[in-house]
């Protein structure tokens, strides 16, 4: 009885024995993780603040430039514009531009066609280099030709003001006779109705710039020279640039002779028409708003602008201040002066009859040896009289009006 309880205990003990093991490891296993957890966390944590600190760091520092600069010309397809040539690969190819004028084919008889095709078929036979024909279609420019309109009407508006104050001094001086007045007249309504035409046509004009359908094309044959012509002779830069001018040149006169025979004018385009050129090819819309001189005269062929200095700006606005001012004065003074003399010619013409009664007095007077004396005097009272009379009369009329009132 015994050993079978004992053999119970030992069995329950050694069970009891293994479940603690089992706890003890389960716990020591659980431990370790939580040991690595947190081991991992401050790894991570520290992982964070380090990468914010490289951030941090980074945007502190100066970005480093991680690419290489190249000049202009590479962008490009030439060097620059120099001796009414085109300078291409640093040197190595010089282009020469001819602008032709075209013609209207369509409105040519048949012989004039078949002319014009027959020089075409020459000029093309006579061809012993390489050309390019470039056509450009562009909208029509008329800034210069509404310029060139105000300019004009600006003299004309200024010979009427002249021709309309000579007028008014003839009429007020009243010394002219009727036909000089009629011939003046002419003159300034020739003027008026050539003011009036002018302004017409600037206002047409500009309503037509507005218009985008109005189109122009614009003919160009392109000639180049390639320096390896030269071969291996050892030139410098500015006797190669003579020779290819001269060369570019000599084929230029050659085509605008033969492309006479199609009538068919045409010219060499210098360095600033070239500018120009090239100025529309690059900037196809800009050009038709902004053309070449006011984008020079706006400074786009700089790397900066400056403002103009405050004070010289303030006395520029002084000195238009001061002649609007000026102007204003004259005219107000002119005004009085006109005024004054107009009160001067009504006190005059009221008191026309004393001012003739006054003179004929002095007439008679110094002319007393002639007449007589006699006379003379009896002409003086008949005049005291009347004079006399016309007060007397006058002080009965402010006597019966003061009544009245």
């Amino acid at each position: 009885m015994t050993s079978d309880v004992s053999t119970i205990l030992t069995v329950v003990l050694s069970i009891m024995l293994s479940i603690l093991v089992i706890l003890i490891i389960t716990y020591v296993v659980i431990v370790l993780n939580r040991k690595k957890a947190a081991k991992r966390e401050k790894m991570e944590e520290k992982e964070l603040i380090n990468n914010k600190d490289k951030k941090s760091e980074k945007k502190l520092m100066k970005p480093v430039k991680q690419y290489t600069e190249k000049p202009l010309s590479d962008f490009m397809e030439f060097d620059t514009v120099i001796d009414n040539m085109i300078q291409e690969d640093n040197g190595k190819k010089y282009v020469m531009v001819i602008k032709c004028q075209g013609i209207n084919y369509d409105l040519m008889s048949n012989i004039e066609k078949t002319a014009v095709e027959q020089g075409f078929i020459e000029f093309l036979n006579t061809l012993r280099h390489p050309i390019q024909i470039y056509i450009q279609t562009q909208k029509v420019d008329l800034t210069k030709s509404i310029d060139k309109y105000t300019e004009r009407l600006n003299g004309i508006q200024e010979e009427y003001i002249k021709q309309r104050m000579r007028y008014n001094r003839m009429l007020e001086s009243k010394s002219y006779s009727k036909e000089e007045l009629e011939n003046v007249w002419y003159e300034l309504t020739k003027q008026t109705n050539l003011l009036e035409y002018g302004r017409d046509i600037i206002n047409n004009t500009e309503k037509m710039s507005l218009n985008s359908n109005v189109l122009r094309k614009d003919y160009y044959i392109i000639i180049p020279y390639y320096t390896a012509e030269l071969g291996n002779n050892k030139y410098d830069q500015s006797e190669i640039r003579n020779i290819a001018f001269s060369e570019l040149y000599t084929k230029a006169q050659s085509i605008i002779r033969t492309l006479l025979s199609c009538n068919v004018s045409a010219k060499v385009l210098n360095s600033d028409e070239l500018a120009e050129l090239l100025y529309s090819v690059y900037n196809r819309e800009d050009s038709e708003v902004f053309g070449m001189e006011k984008a020079k005269a706006a400074g786009y062929d700089e790397m900066y602008t400056t403002a103009p200095d405050v004070l010289d700006k303030r006395m520029k606005e002084i000195d238009r201040e001061i002649e609007r001012r000026a102007i204003a004065l004259a005219d107000q003074k002119l005004q009085e002066v006109k005024s004054e003399k107009e009160i001067e010619v009504k006190e005059k013409e009221l008191n026309i009859k004393e001012l003739a009664r006054e003179m004929a007095k002095v007439i008679l007077t110094n002319n007393k040896a002639i007449l007589g004396k006699n006379d003379t005097e009896k002409a003086i009272e008949k005049i005291e009289q009347e004079e006399g009379g016309e007060e007397n009369v006058k002080e009965k009329k402010t006597t019966r009006v003061r009544k009245t009132k």
